[in-house]
């Protein structure tokens, strides 16, 4: 069949004002979430469970908050968990959280140590870390930028971004809020970070969303918890791949991600991830000034 030429030109000309297809990931994106600074236990309107030991020592501690969101999308503290001395792992070596553990996968278990509330004092205290409580906390805006790279994966890492490389660690509030913590190394130690994000589930993409850091990190993912490192420990990573959440490609999931830096020794941040995170909606700071 031929084509007139007037025709034809008009097709290529529709074709050549035509947007690109929104198929190109983007080359970054920025997350916004809040970050709350508290006290130390040792000092006047201090917390509880900043810088308090663990009854099992320093390390990780899994199992003591729900597997759930609460009504106010917060982890819940239950208690019960456990010390882990070594990691339990997919067939591929991705370090998980022991509740994801599936033999029919092939995955690998780990060990298990004592019975131990990883530094907690009671679910009340727990309660306040992601919360605004004037007196007890103060809260700002916090904002970090993923960056492709050229193996396709989405990173941001505290070692690598500025200006948390040149402070060695990632202490976003350093000079801000209560102030350092004092002692050496100088910094402001004690806080939390919580952020809120949406993404699209690719069943043929091969998703996973990874943390490598200190101390407590709890993540949720359709509000079911998928990385659970608690506890007061050093640089630790746990992975989730979405393909064993029972997700439904093309579907828009909520991740909700909190941190708690409570310990002075190091800090350390780093997201890796293969899915393209937005920001989701989050709360209205109510405690920016004691």
């Amino acid at each position: 069949m031929r084509i007139r030429r007037s025709v034809l030109a008009t097709i290529v000309a529709l074709g050549a004002s035509q947007p690109a297809l929104a198929t190109d990931p983007p080359a970054q994106f920025t997350l916004i979430g809040t970050v709350r600074d508290f006290k130390e236990r040792t000092v006047l309107g201090g917390h509880p469970d900043f810088e308090k030991s663990p009854d099992g020592g320093f390390g990780l501690y899994c199992g003591n908050t729900a597997s759930s969101l609460d009504a106010d999308r917060k982890p819940v503290f239950v208690g019960g968990g456990r010390k882990v001395l070594w990691p339990f792992r997919t067939a591929s070596g991705l370090q998980i959280a022991p509740h994801l553990y599936n033999t029919a996968l092939g995955d690998k278990p780990g060990y298990w140590g004592a019975y131990d509330s990883g530094g907690v004092t009671s679910a009340a205290s727990f309660n306040q870390w992601f919360r605004d409580v004037p007196g007890l906390n103060v809260s700002q805006n916090l904002s970090i930028e993923l960056n492709r790279g050229a193996d396709g994966l989405y990173v941001f890492d505290s070692a690598v971004a500025e200006p948390y490389k040149s402070l060695g660690g990632f202490f976003p509030i350093d000079d801000q809020l209560f102030g350092n913590s004092g002692g050496e190394p100088q910094h402001n130690f004690h806080f939390t970070f919580e952020l809120r994000a949406e993404f699209t589930y690719d069943a043929n993409a091969a998703q996973v969303f990874t943390f490598t850091g200190d101390d407590d990190v709890y993540v949720f993912i359709n509000e079911q918890l998928v990385i659970d490192l608690g506890g007061v420990h050093g640089v630790t990573t746990q992975s989730v791949p979405l393909d064993r959440l029972g997700l439904e490609s093309g579907q828009t999931y909520r991740l909700d991600f909190f941190f708690a830096e409570r310990h002075r020794t190091q800090s350390n941040f780093r997201i890796t991830t293969n899915m393209v995170l937005e920001p989701a909606p989050t709360q209205t700071i109510t405690a920016a000034f004691d």
